[in-house]
């Protein structure tokens, strides 16, 4: 009998949870950052390109777990 755990695409999603943790971490530590008044574009832009990329691997995670 294969040996699930290593499949393909448990190999992608758990890289998967893993990128979307170290982007939550990095998403509280921007907004921590971010002044209550005038916001600073450069790290408004960043805390955007980090919801951006959780957003698609939240997509792609569900994408991958509805075809098993």
């Amino acid at each position: 009998m294969p040996n699930t755990s290593d499949t393909p695409d448990t190999i992608e999603i758990d890289s998967i949870k893993k990128r979307m943790k170290e982007l939550e971490a990095l998403i509280k530590e921007t907004k921590d950052r971010l002044p209550a008044h005038s916001t600073k574009p450069p790290v408004m832009m960043e805390l955007l390109e980090y919801e951006d990329e959780y957003d698609i691997l939240q997509r792609k995670l569900k994408t991958i777990e509805n075809n098993d």
